[in-house]
């Protein structure tokens, strides 16, 4: 039974508090009409003897606390679910955005998710493929991992995340792919853009869109991630699919939950974040992996843009305690134009040795991977060397480094948004650029793998 009541007190920002409220629990969904065209919706954030407080997740402009009525409805938000939902467009609040017709379903799920019993999840081990070499090889994506994209203002992380949406796949299994977007606080031309390059390219086939745009209610980003978690939850555990799950920018969820904290007057932690910071987003985090006796899985990516390219920022740095590894960008790379600007050496897949080795990429995969960070590292300090003395100044096989470590920036990392490689190809391509070494610098490899795919020179 739906109660409803005209007792608002007070409008704060996003948040109501109503008084005189009966049997009204904690998370409940709620329907604010301030007349008979305009009705809201938001959840209840706190309860306290006969008083609620209501967060809207839309704005509170025009809320007259004489006039307005709200309805608790009894039951958490939900959000309708459907295979249908592939291909689809919604906004923050899981309304239809496209001008598609409109989802039927009588399958309705509870946006905050269940709580995923540890006991039940599947330790991640298979390989998904991305198509770009420098993830792929040096940073394994592995099925049911989290493994965030961490970026920087002005640098192309929209690009990267459509080239992922695009390109990535599960091989050698026949379980269908889909992939869930989440976009929070972008602009409409970066909207236009996922869906023209989505719609382009096929991608939207096998896609959901989540898009919460910049002029959207702020607060409306603490609702977008919890709506697209639920789509991939039920294509995952429902329907056993693989679910790439990319969430962009989680920079914007962070800067909403310390709006609603100055709105409560929280006593603030870290930078005014508050400091159940950690906790919030690991209820977003901790919904994503693989359960046992469960076909599909959910892959989480989740895109920030660390504001002044601090690391040691609390959302970055929050996120790494809960995630497996980060890839982390360069503005470096791309000022000098190497695309997609993916940094490697501090970048890291915590799972990465999961997911490769005979039967998942190649036998040789572990070794390679290991050969190309050394090598790197040596040529990006001979590269400073060389800035300071002069390449004059360097020995033979300091020379022989500094060409390994541009042609491997040029040609392995700048592989371009819109080229797509295999696993093998991009193997291949890193024993290709290991060959401008001696075979005696090559430490790290062992001999059955330099005898099979070391190239002499002729």
């Amino acid at each position: 039974m739906m109660k409803g009541y005209k007792n608002i007190k007070e409008v704060v920002g996003p948040l109501l508090v109503v008084e005189n409220v009966e049997n009204v629990q904690f998370d409940e969904h709620v329907e604010i009409t301030i007349d008979k065209n305009d009705r809201r919706i938001g959840r209840v954030l706190e309860v306290e003897d006969d008083k609620a407080i209501i967060q809207l997740y839309e704005s509170s402009m025009g809320v007259r606390p004489d006039e307005t009525r709200v309805h608790f409805k009894g039951k958490p938000m939900s959000l309708k679910v459907s295979e249908n939902m592939l291909g689809r467009v919604f906004d923050g609040k899981g309304n239809i955005r496209d001008e598609g017709p409109t989802l039927l379903s009588d399958i309705e799920m509870d946006v905050n998710g269940k709580v995923m019993n540890p006991l039940l999840r599947e330790y991640p081990n298979q390989f998904l493929q991305t198509g770009i070499s420098s993830i792929d090889v040096l940073n394994t994506l592995v099925v049911g991992q989290k493994l965030p994209i961490f970026s920087g203002a002005g640098l192309p992380h929209n690009e990267l995340a459509a080239q992922i949406v695009r390109q990535a796949q599960v091989l050698d299994d026949d379980v269908d792919f889909a992939v869930v977007f989440c976009a929070m606080g972008i602009s409409y031309e970066e909207s236009r853009f996922f869906e023209d390059e989505f719609q382009r390219t096929g991608a939207i086939d096998r896609t959901v869109m989540f898009v919460n745009l910049a002029n959207d209610p702020a607060i409306e980003r603490i609702l977008a991630p919890r709506m697209a978690i639920t789509a991939a939850e039920y294509l995952a555990f429902e329907k056993d699919m693989h679910v790439v799950l990319v969430m962009s920018d989680m920079n914007y969820y962070a800067e909403s939950l310390r709006e609603i904290s100055a709105s409560r007057r929280e006593i603030p932690g870290r930078r005014g974040y508050p400091g159940y910071m950690y906790t919030d987003l690991a209820t977003l985090y901790e919904r994503a992996g693989k359960l046992k006796n469960h076909n599909g899985s959910i892959t989480m990516i989740p895109i920030l843009s660390m504001p002044e390219d601090d690391k040691t920022h609390p959302i970055p740095d929050l996120t790494g305690y809960i995630t497996e590894g980060q890839i982390i960008l360069s503005r470096d790379l791309n000022q000098q134009n190497t695309l997609p600007p993916v940094d490697v050496l501090p970048s890291l897949s915590r799972l990465k040795d999961k997911g490769i080795g005979q039967g998942k990429t190649r036998e040789d995969h572990a070794d390679v991977m290991n050969q190309l960070f050394a090598s790197y590292a040596r040529g990006r300090e001979t590269a400073e060397l060389a800035s300071i003395l002069g390449e004059g100044s360097l020995s033979k096989i300091d020379r022989k480094y500094l060409e390994f470590a541009r042609r491997f920036e040029d040609e392995f990392i700048g592989q371009g948004f819109y080229t797509n490689r295999n696993i093998t190809d991009s193997l291949d391509l890193g024993w290709e650029l290991l060959s401008i070494l001696p075979k005696s610098e090559l430490k790290r490899v062992r001999d059955v793998y330099l005898e099979t795919y070391y190239i002499e020179e002729v």
